[in-house]
């Protein structure tokens, strides 16, 4: 996946003063950095250092200590959560995959993600019917019944992220069927979670599957998230199902420029993506994961403009 990180940039985000003054963080505030699903805190050396602090606070609660290896699978899911806790879990999960995705190198951060899988996985396993249903029969009859959309898409995310770095392995292990089912799921229970983040998920995921591609698939997926004119033809995609506000999350349209158009060399459509997304302000509504966006588009956008 092309991908560019640039953590100098700074771009505020609506988060609460106590944040911005570098005060330590508590419970609540460390789950204040967490606004309309969204991780808010700065894209920058500063943004980083407060997220970092979250996980530390989020680890704390759980009551993690050194001794618990977090890249160890029977550790993790041997570890006692109170049911009370299961969406700080969840959250630990997205803020390793925001702190991997975002800030860390790519040659630094598979472990990060492989540690947002297994907490994903924990939440998952924290529900008695979900660990009925996968020792009755297999991972996917599990997925079938949970009913947690958010551990669904971060542990999901998380583990693509890990099958990138040794896709033999994944195919192995039948990680593409695990985390489609993952993401089907999700889709089904919360649609517009994370800004239609199945969706775009599922779209880049049947772009990338190294076999089965299927960029028809792709393409009525991201349908669901952006207003780009291609998506008039699509086969099968009813605009009223079309997730509202979904273009004001930037990496919905830098996901169809890189996953669709630049995969089927529309050059010229996949340039006029990216220089609107380039062309707009961050905003606040979205100010972390838009700043990025923005910055992958500019990488994008020098690639597409070597074949115009």
């Amino acid at each position: 996946m092309r991908t560019s990180v640039a953590i100098g940039l700074f771009v505020l985000l609506a988060v609460s003063a106590p944040l911005l003054a570098q005060e330590a963080l508590d419970l609540d505030g460390a789950l204040a950095v967490f606004q309309n699903d969204h991780v808010a805190v700065e894209y920058s050396d500063a943004g980083k250092a407060v997220l970092e602090e979250v996980i530390g606070v989020l680890l704390d609660t759980l009551g993690v200590t050194d001794a618990l290896d977090q890249e160890d699978e029977d550790d993790v899911m041997a570890f006692e959560v109170s049911i009370d806790l299961k969406d700080v879990v969840n959250k630990l999960s997205q803020a390793y995959y925001t702190l991997a995705n975002v800030f860390t190198p790519e040659d630094e951060n598979e472990s990060l993600y492989e540690m947002g899988r297994l907490w994903g996985l924990k939440s998952l396993r924290m529900d008695p019917v979900f660990v009925q249903a996968e020792e009755d029969g297999k991972f996917t009859d599990a997925v079938a019944v949970a009913t947690d959309a958010p551990a669904l898409y971060w542990a999901a995310s998380n583990w693509l992220r890990v099958a990138q770095k040794n896709p033999m392995g994944a195919l192995i292990n039948n990680v593409p069927p695990k985390t489609q089912a993952m993401s089907e799921r999700a889709l089904v229970l919360d649609p517009g979670y994370i800004s239609g983040g199945s969706y775009r998920a599922l779209g880049a995921y049947w772009s990338g599957l190294p076999i089965g591609r299927d960029l028809d698939k792709t393409l009525w997926y991201f349908c669901h998230v952006v207003s780009e004119a291609v998506c008039d033809t699509c086969a099968g995609f009813n605009v009223a199902d079309r997730i509202g506000d979904a273009d004001d999350y930037f990496e919905n349209r830098t996901f169809i420029a890189e996953f669709y158009y630049m995969e089927k060399d529309m050059w010229e459509e996949a340039k006029a993506v990216l220089d609107a997304v380039l062309a707009e302000e961050v905003g606040d509504k979205y100010p972390l994961m838009n700043a990025y966006a923005q910055e992958n588009a500019r990488g994008l956008l020098a690639e597409v403009e070597e074949h115009l």
